[in-house]
């Protein structure tokens, strides 16, 4: 009953709306003049601004990599393409950048679940999230290891950084406490425990050391494809801070989204952005500026692709707002206890 009043758009608006105001107020009444903020987006550089969307793209490509991946470990035969797994999530970076909440978790869950061959595995499917998402504790750590280092830290973000760092290792801690090789689920297991098992499966890749390194290796080369995409945004809006001015911002956009109360959280991101770039000599109008352009920027290829692909598979945007429950039609029957066992021991990591 509570998650169903809690998935109520009148509850939720009651629950959002009074920080969305409250956001936008701070904004309006003590941000920066506005005309200065339009003024900045003037002398933006359009060349790197495409270098950064290229940035981006290739960062994309790297965590999809990263994702299949996974999958690769949690699934039998065949294996989804490359395609279909940057087809989906594509998807759901567009669901998160429209959508309030992390719904677009759930949506390439639902897209890559129509299209495997077992049409019930939207479980394991779940657990690969899960575990593609952990992997992205290694490029963060060493990035708040190279901005504790280089960059200027407003005093506020310090605690956040705390908090994020140790949130991340208790959830990878779970994720490798809770993950199990994949192998064939027991008949007599009920439907509940059976959904759970196939989860544990789709965290298979936290005990397959050689494939969870080549899946981080990929989460650390979007990463740091991210962090060069910040930086040339940078320069674009002709501001010349150093790396690690760029690294802070990065660390904090990714702070500032974690719970995301609206689509995008846009006003509080530009925030976060705007201020730690204050003691590079940033002014705030121009600091707000580039916050809106490099939300721009980073969400340009998911809701580009993701408009593409869900065109390519006949979906809508009205579908996609209710593709989260589509995950959930069908339970899983029962499997033979071995089957696929031994292709799982001998599968590869790529």
């Amino acid at each position: 009953m509570k998650l169903r009043a809690l998935r109520s758009p009148w509850i939720r608006a009651l629950l959002v709306l009074p920080v969305a105001a409250g956001v936008g107020a701070l904004l309006w009444w003590r941000g920066p003049s506005w005309s200065a903020v339009g003024d900045a987006f003037t002398i933006v550089r359009w060349q790197w601004v495409l270098v950064a969307i290229g940035f981006n793209l290739v960062s994309v490509l790297a965590r999809s990599l990263a994702w299949r991946t996974v999958i690769r470990q949690a699934t039998p035969p065949p294996v989804p393409s490359f395609l279909l797994v940057f087809s989906a999530f594509s998807v759901g970076l567009f669901a998160n950048a429209v959508l309030p909440g992390r719904i677009g978790e759930l949506a390439r869950v639902a897209v890559l679940n129509r299209k495997v061959a077992a049409r019930s595995a939207w479980a394991t499917l779940l657990g690969t999230v899960f575990a593609h998402r952990i992997f992205d504790l290694v490029p963060v750590v060493l990035l708040i290891v190279y901005v504790v280092l280089t960059a200027k830290i407003p005093s506020w973000a310090v605690s956040s950084l705390i908090v994020f760092v140790c949130a991340g290792v208790l959830l990878f801690a779970l994720a490798l406490a809770l993950a199990r090789r994949p192998r064939g689920i027991p008949i007599d297991l009920g439907p509940a425990r059976r959904v759970v098992a196939m989860a544990r499966q789709g965290l298979g890749v936290m005990r397959t050391p050689l494939a969870a390194a080549v899946a981080i290796a990929f989460q650390c080369v979007g990463w740091l494809c991210q962090l060069l995409a910040v930086f040339t945004a940078m320069r674009a809006f002709d501001i010349h801070a150093p790396l690690p001015a760029a690294g802070l911002v990065l660390v904090l956009m990714n702070v500032a989204t974690i719970f995301p109360l609206w689509p995008g959280n846009v006003g509080l991101l530009q925030a976060a952005i705007a201020l730690p770039l204050l003691h590079y000599g940033v002014s705030s109008p121009r600091g707000i500026a580039y916050g809106i352009g490099l939300q721009a920027i980073e969400a340009s290829v998911g809701v580009g692709f993701g408009l593409l692909f869900l065109a390519r598979e006949g979906l809508s945007y009205t579908m996609l707002k209710v593709m989260p429950d589509a995950t959930q039609v069908e339970m899983p029957g029962p499997e033979p206890v071995e089957q696929g066992a031994d292709d799982a021991r001998a599968r590869v990591p790529g």
